[in-house]
């Protein structure tokens, strides 16, 4: 079938409208006729070029929810009408990582930008003017459907409505998780977010969740810092350096116990700075992106090693797709999350590129595209 999808033709590039050919489902795949998608940091990064993928053209998008059209022959666990909700990181369920319930680390993960097939490098889904197209996380959100790997989807209940549904697939649970799992927030504690877009708000959802006393979210932008107060933050201020001062002030010195950096662009200053705000054993979460090819973080080594603090990465929140996909919904339908106030702002498949620019002039929390 032909569909309309934003891709990017090559990096530096901007998000453009495409029609390409669409192949429908083979063995274990679906098709999935995409209802909402999530404007993440992470496609710009592909944008930019900070963030390489195997294949160009590729289609863009990996957040975002929709609806089984068809099912691959000999396919099980999903059916036509099945409303979903897109895992970026595929769980293969049988590798190391998510047999020890750690399937964000799932080994077919590596293949995610590649843009092919997980089990074949040189197997498509999509072609355009004959020529085969990647699709990002093995997804492409940014069309009006898609052909996904079944290890990709998770099945959700069809009374959440999709448009909420699709901020789960990604930015939800990686901020929410960076609190929770990784920060490993608790009851008193008090927490910095640094960077309070579509990731770090979250992880205020996630802190305030877990029962911390104070949760101090930092960003340069005031539009987000009266944001993140309404989402639970106690506290805000436009630097690191006034946050950090401020934690210490409410803690004997001592410093915040977990800094969880969310910054758009994350670069090794930022991480030094987060580290340099907590206590002696304290943590500091390390979940926003930055250039690969930016190397070094300068730190104080034996501030690491007198005060025993730990760094921790996070991908997805720490968190298992089958699993907290489903639970985080249930905690939006109790009322104890909030999604629908994420949305900033509503775009056609035709303003994926616009999403962006205003994503840049700090004017989103998120936009989604909707269908």
């Amino acid at each position: 079938m032909k569909v309309r999808a934003a891709a990017l033709l090559s990096a530096p590039g901007k998000y453009e409208t495409i029609e390409v050919e669409l192949e429908g489902p083979r063995q274990n795949e679906v098709l999935v006729r995409v209802a909402a998608a999530g404007l993440c940091h992470s496609d710009d990064h592909i944008a930019t070029g900070d963030l390489p993928v195997g294949k160009y053209p590729v289609v863009g998008g990996h957040e975002g929810a929709g609806v089984v059209e068809e099912v691959g022959p000999n396919t099980t666990g999903v059916k036509a009408g099945d409303h979903i909700v897109f895992s970026f990181i595929p769980v293969c369920g049988r590798c190391r990582w998510c047999a020890t319930g750690h399937q964000n680390l799932c080994d077919l993960g590596a293949l995610v930008l590649a843009g092919s097939r997980y089990d074949d490098p040189t197997s498509y889904r999509m072609t355009h003017g004959g020529e085969a197209v990647g699709q990002m996380c093995g997804t492409s959100t940014f069309a009006e459907y898609t052909t996904v790997d079944v290890r990709s989807i998770v099945v959700i209940p069809p009374d959440i409505p999709l448009v909420a549904a699709c901020l789960v697939g990604c930015g939800v649970i990686t901020g929410w998780g960076s609190a929770v799992n990784a920060a490993q927030a608790g009851p008193g504690d008090v927490i910095i977010v640094m960077g309070v877009g579509g990731i770090g708000v979250n992880a205020v959802q996630g802190a305030v969740h877990s029962g911390a006393a104070q949760v101090i979210a930092v960003d340069p932008v005031p539009y987000k810092r009266e944001f993140a107060i309404s989402m639970g933050a106690t506290d805000a201020f436009a630097t690191i350096e006034e946050a950090a001062e401020f934690a210490r002030s409410q803690t004997n010195g001592q410093g915040a116990d977990s800094t969880i950096v969310t910054t758009g662009v994350t670069t090794g200053e930022h991480i030094a700075e987060g580290f340099a705000s907590i206590r002696k054993a304290g943590t500091v979460v390390i979940t926003g992106f930055g250039n690969p090819m930016n190397v070094g973080v300068p730190l104080v080594g034996p501030e690491l090693v007198l005060y025993q603090k730990r760094i921790q990465g996070a991908i997805f929140g720490m968190a298992n797709p089958t699993y907290d996909i489903p639970r985080v919904l249930d905690l939006y339908r109790q009322g104890t999350l909030k999604l629908d106030e994420l949305i900033s702002r509503r775009y056609s498949l035709d303003e994926v590129a616009q999403g962006y620019v205003d994503m840049h002039a700090g004017i989103n929390i998120r936009g989604v595209v909707t269908f």
